[in-house]
């Protein structure tokens, strides 16, 4: 399942994106999940903390894929 999440900026940092969806509860369960590599963007695992997410890009963490939309 696709869950749709809408930014109001150009971009958001990956780390951001995943705290503001609620995956974690703190930017340090985003930084570590990132680091160890449990986190896609647009298919490809991304190592990147403050990758620049877009919309239309899509995020995935285990089974959840986020869709970045704008608001």
């Amino acid at each position: 399942m696709v869950e749709q999440i809408a930014i109001h900026t150009p971009f958001i940092k990956l780390e951001q994106l995943l705290k503001l969806a609620g995956a974690f509860p703190t930017g340090g369960g985003c930084k570590e999940a990132i680091q160890t590599g449990l986190v896609q963007v647009n298919g490809s695992v991304c190592l990147m903390r403050g990758k620049k997410i877009h919309v239309g890009d899509q995020i995935s963490l285990g089974n959840t894929t986020w869709q970045v939309t704008a608001s």
